[in-house]
């Protein structure tokens, strides 16, 4: 019984389960047993989970002569005989040992083996404690300070903190306690591997979670957070109650909520921002407190250009361009500052530039040009995409002129065509290149001025390559690696699945079956 009350006293101790403490004592004597009777032997250790009685035996396979490998596990028929008469081959043979008088050495040796499968056993039970609280906040003690690491001690686990994820110039010291934001858990060999941080955006949302009640009852939503550690956050806030003022909220009475989140980050200045739908108006407040005096939002390129007074450029930009940079990531848009001066010179060079391409493609003069240009048309294929009624309510406008103007627009674009198709022809460009969705005629012919002129000639291209063939003004990385993926697709055609092989052998049936009565019917009629 006193092995059984050693096994339940470690189990509770280890917070494990007493099975696995068993299991260890039961390895740990047979180990021992090997080490006295030889390591060949096939000893093995039972405890009665019950009485605590402890079996030691030695197994004997009874095998033929010839196939024996390891004669002090294995045994002949013929010696099986001697001790038990009716043996045959197959049997197992079993010896029960006296007990073991253990010396030093196998006393350590179980030790050894029993700590082993117990220190397995609480790593095993930290990653499954662990594994599922990613995203949590936790607090811990500080244990040690390595090269700006902190280990942390959770009570059942250690956890690291590694230096860049900590809050830079945060000076932390043995016994302090911080809490910290679990982002990831690993099983690794020397045991699960817990990573902390306290420069991550959600543990600053978590600690909101935590000072505003609002936030944890669901009523107030953080949508996005930004943050550059220990300098300043902005962070867009929204309420499902239209009661209830976000901002107001989440600052808290004379500032008491949002002081004890800055406290907590060591001074860093966080700017609380109302989320809108209205775009246009969510980026003028991302980008306070400056004052923004126009916004062009471009979706295709995912870009916004902002305008603001002069006085206010260094401001919108910030130290370091901070301002821009957070903005930037709270609205996952790239942001583009400029003063009211170079935004006007810039509209002006878009609208000279716009208005060139109409006088020319469409033979017009620069009255008509304008026109077009402020209704918001950028290209010619889009007078072609308009219907000829939304064209003829343009001030100054008819359906003749509108009809007039597709006609040119069209004739303008075959000639354009013509001229690509002759260009592609003298490069020498294949059709599986111009083919692709994702390849227009003019970029195909870039590549074939490049030498590349067949889709596999493409393939073959990484992505930087196809940057640095077309230069960055010319291409990004993440189009680039669309279009490369396009031009692989055909190396790895897609198989069949079973619903459309099962649709196409039904079809198949229905084929052969109505051509089989067909010929029923031809049959019936050349016997008539």
């Amino acid at each position: 019984m006193e092995l059984l009350q050693v096994a339940d006293a470690l189990a509770r101790e280890k917070n494990i389960e007493k099975n696995i403490v068993i299991e260890a004592l039961e390895e740990a004597i047979q180990k021992a047993g090997r080490s006295k009777y030889g390591h060949d032997q096939d000893i093995r250790a039972k405890i009665d989970r019950k009485s605590g009685v402890l079996e030691l035996t030695r197994y004997q396979t009874v095998t033929e002569e010839e196939e024996i490998e390891n004669e002090t596990a294995q045994i002949t028929l013929k010696q099986a005989k001697r001790i038990k008469p009716d043996a045959v081959l197959g049997d197992v043979l079993i010896d029960e040992l006296p007990p073991l008088d253990y010396g030093r050495i196998a006393a350590q040796t179980a030790r050894q083996v029993i700590l082993q499968k117990v220190r397995e056993a609480e790593r095993a039970n930290q990653y499954e404690e662990f594994k599922d609280r990613v995203g949590e906040m936790i607090s811990g003690i500080v244990k040690r300070v390595e090269f700006g690491n902190v280990t942390i001690d959770l009570g059942k686990a250690e956890a690291v903190i590694r230096r860049d994820e900590s809050i830079p110039r945060e000076n932390l010291k043995n016994g302090d306690r911080v809490r910290a934001y679990i982002y990831d858990v690993r099983e690794e060999p020397r045991g699960p591997q817990i990573f902390l941080s306290r420069s991550h955006p959600q543990f600053m949302a978590e600690l909101f979670r935590q000072e505003v009640p609002e936030i944890y009852e669901g009523i107030i939503e953080i949508r996005n957070v930004a943050r550059d550690p220990g300098s300043r956050a902005k962070i867009t806030v929204y309420s499902r109650d239209t009661g209830i003022d976000p901002v107001g909220a989440c600052v808290g009475m004379r500032g008491s909520r949002v002081q004890a989140v800055v406290g907590e980050l060591q001074g860093e200045k966080i700017d609380i921002i109302s989320w809108t739908e209205d775009f246009p108006t969510l980026v003028i407040n991302a980008l306070s407190p400056a004052q923004v005096s126009r916004v062009v939002v471009d979706e295709d390129a995912n870009r916004i250009d902002v305008a603001v007074p002069e006085d206010q450029l260094s401001l919108a930009i910030g130290r370091r361009g901070q301002n821009v940079r957070l903005a930037s990531i709270l609205l996952g848009w790239d942001i583009d500052i400029m003063s009211e001066a170079e935004e006007s010179e810039r509209r002006a060079e878009e609208f000279k530039s716009r208005t060139s391409i109409f006088m020319e493609g469409l033979d017009v003069d620069d009255v008509i040009a304008h026109l077009l240009v402020a209704e918001g048309f950028t290209s010619i294929e889009e007078i072609i995409d308009t219907p000829l009624d939304e064209l003829a309510r343009i001030e100054g406008f008819s359906e003749e002129v509108g009809a007039e103007l597709q006609n040119r627009a069209q004739s303008f674009l075959d000639l354009k065509a013509q001229e690509l198709k002759k260009k592609q022809k003298e490069l020498g460009l294949q059709d599986d290149l111009i083919e692709l969705s994702l390849v227009p005629s003019s970029l195909a012919i870039k590549l074939g001025e490049k030498e590349i002129k067949t889709r596999d000639d493409l393939a073959d291209l990484a992505a930087d390559e196809l940057v640095e063939l077309l230069g960055e003004d010319q291409m990004n990385t993440k189009d680039a690696n669309d279009i490369i993926m396009e031009a692989r697709a055909h190396w790895f055609p897609e198989e069949e699945t079973e619903e459309e092989a099962s649709v196409a052998d039904n079809e198949t049936t229905e084929q052969d079956n109505d051509t089989q009565e067909s010929a029923d019917k031809n049959d019936s009629s050349d016997a008539a």
